[in-house]
């Protein structure tokens, strides 16, 4: 038999990489994709971006975000943009409100595995993309509808871009496309700028290299050229054309509200909310914590990958070196602010995951890497199964059946749902054995995201999404009108009528103000109180009790019930609950949102 050509050889394997990155592509969209239509938006902010999303279709408005009416500074418009393209392609809200989250995961995956195949080969690249799915953090953030996965689709864009020009270039059409990304990552969320960090070691790296010749074959011959000018402008241009706009519109409204606007959303939002940060106030260290838990199953690794980077890094290999201290610079970067969250350390997770790729496939020949990932997926099984059991056969402790019940989730329906999650992990595990222990870890994780979409998405949309609280609410009201006081997203998002709000920002004063003025314009309306903090003032002891979840109590008034609210008891929101005596329990479900 004649040999077969190279050509031809190559041909096929060039079929057989592109089928799997394929393959992985398609697992990408059913892990991510898995339960979209099945829940509404959840809190803490997704109810907030649906809201507005939905506004900007019905009522217009694009270029100043609104929720409820309020002008909404505290985030740029591209992702509430992309949300209500949906929403307005599909007509489905539940839809709309994820889908930029899974077209943004599946761009994730195929950046990093292109990437890592082009530095590396195909193998590795493979096996870099599964790494990023299973990251906790990617997955979690992947299913949310939220800024921060579409976020890191831009972020990294950008680094590809960054990287195929750097270490793979000359590639001016990608480093003229990574700034493009950075301009949209800044108008989605500010700090889409990030991988212009990625310089930084490059930059050091070619200082390095003109001081020791041996380094220099490791970098491509990028020469002194006009078109490494074009970045900053394009940069800058793609922010120009949100932010031109918007300025021009305020100049020419002269409009108190859109002037507050473009100071919060230009200023406070951006430089103060990084250097003055206002909450979530952490220690330096906290990031360190963070992602030891959001980068499972990657961080039990750092035993086997830390010495070998070290290595790599000696040798001054740029493709470690750059994704690498990138990520440290972001990690660093947001860690000098005093407000730390740990979804901030998202865009970093694709930098870690190109440094890690070329070890992957000698760390999964490793025996004691495979011992590890068997104990890990026998342990999260022997987890749910415990937990499973615990809430079936109605063991579960009283404390904490009544903190969970507080949300309205059905315990023994989420406890069946962990039980069966649990045995088909250990069936996994009595299969794959320690053989196939990264394996067996993977088909776990993957399959748990996809049963957590299909089957937890609806058993816990009912207590994360007051749907049958407003409809109750609404039973009650009538054909009359209803407001809300420190009201939240979601149940403006969940009510089936208009609801009248007052300000989510506004002072308490000046928000009580008017919505008792609001009430006692007309016999036929009915005010949504909190009966807790400074709202405590509101009720003079009438109206119906209204339990929302989380054991808030509310109560839904009428003008007779109103207080003298025109010197209203100002008290610190301490926890304590405010009781109207003799008055039934009316309605149950879904809690409130936390403050962004």
């Amino acid at each position: 038999m004649p040999p077969v050509p190279a050509d031809l050889d190559l041909t096929d394997r060039a079929r057989r990489d592109r089928r799997r990155l394929g393959w992985l592509l398609i697992l990408t969209a059913v892990v991510v994709g898995a339960g979209i239509g099945l829940r509404d938006a959840w809190t803490p902010d997704e109810p907030r971006f649906a809201l507005i999303a939905r506004d900007m279709v019905d009522q217009g408005g694009w270029l100043f975000p609104r929720r409820n009416g309020e002008l909404y500074a505290q985030k740029p418009p591209l992702f509430l943009w992309a949300v209500a393209a949906a929403y307005a392609a599909t007509g489905w809200l539940r839809l709309a409100i994820l889908l930029p989250s899974l077209i943004a995961a599946v761009g994730c995956v195929w950046l990093v595995a292109d990437l890592a195949g082009r530095l590396w080969n195909r193998r590795t690249g493979i096996a870099a993309g599964l790494a990023l799915l299973v990251c906790a953090q990617f997955a979690i953030q992947a299913k949310a509808a939220q800024i921060d996965a579409f976020l890191c689709l831009w972020t990294t864009l950008a680094l590809y871009g960054l990287l195929r020009h750097l270490l793979l270039g000359p590639a001016w059409t990608w480093w003229a496309l990574a700034w493009i990304a950075m301009g949209l990552g800044v108008i989605s969320k500010g700090v889409g700028f990030l991988p212009v960090l990625a310089l930084a070691p490059w930059l050091a790296l070619r200082v390095w290299a003109w001081r020791d010749p041996a380094i220099a074959p490791t970098l491509p011959r990028l020469r002194l050229d006009w078109r490494w000018l074009i970045g900053p402008p394009l940069l800058l241009l793609v922010i120009a054309a949100w932010v031109v706009p918007m300025v021009l519109a305020v100049a020419a409204s002269d409009d108190p509200a859109l002037i507050a606007y473009r100071d919060n959303i230009l200023v406070r939002q951006t430089r103060d909310r990084y250097v003055a940060s206002w909450h979530h106030h952490h220690a330096w260290w906290y990031y360190l914590v963070q992602a030891a838990v959001l980068w499972l199953p990657l961080t039990p690794l750092a035993p086997w990958v830390v010495p070998a980077w070290w290595r790599r890094v000696r040798r001054c290999d740029p493709r470690i070196i750059i994704p690498l201290a990138w990520s440290l610079l972001v990690v660093l970067f947001f860690s000098l602010s005093p407000g730390k969250r740990g979804v901030y350390l998202l865009p970093a997770v694709p930098g870690v995951v190109l440094a890690l790729a070329p070890l992957l496939p000698g760390l999964i020949r490793r025996r004691d890497v495979r011992l590890s990932a068997f104990a890990l997926t026998a342990t999260l099984a022997a987890a749910l199964v415990v937990a499973g059991l615990v809430a079936v056969t109605g063991l579960t402790p009283e404390k904490i059946l009544m903190k969970i019940s507080r949300y309205g989730f059905p315990v023994p329906a989420l406890g069946a749902m962990a039980l069966a999650a649990g045995l088909a992990f250990a069936a996994i595990a009595a299969v794959a054995r320690v053989r196939h222990g990264v394996t067996a870890l993977i088909a776990t994780l993957c399959l748990g995201w996809t049963l957590y979409g299909l089957v937890g998405y609806p058993l816990l949309n009912a207590g994360k999404h007051p749907t049958a609280v407003m409809a109750q609410v609404w039973d009650r009201v009538g054909d009359g009108e209803l407001g809300i006081v420190r009201f939240r997203e979601q149940f403006v998002l969940a009510s089936p009528k208009v609801v009248t709000t007052f300000g989510y920002e506004r002072p308490f004063a000046e928000e009580s103000r008017e919505a008792a003025t609001w009430l006692r314009a007309s016999p036929v309306r009915r005010l949504l109180i909190p009966l807790s903090g400074a709202y405590r003032g509101f009720t003079n002891g009438g109206g119906a009790r209204i339990d929302i979840g989380r054991g808030d109590p509310w109560a839904l008034i009428d003008r007779t019930a109103l207080a003298d609210v025109d010197q209203p008891e100002v008290a610190p929101v301490d926890g304590q609950r405010g009781q109207l005596p003799g008055q039934p329990d009316g309605i149950s479900a879904a809690g409130e949102v936390d403050p962004e």
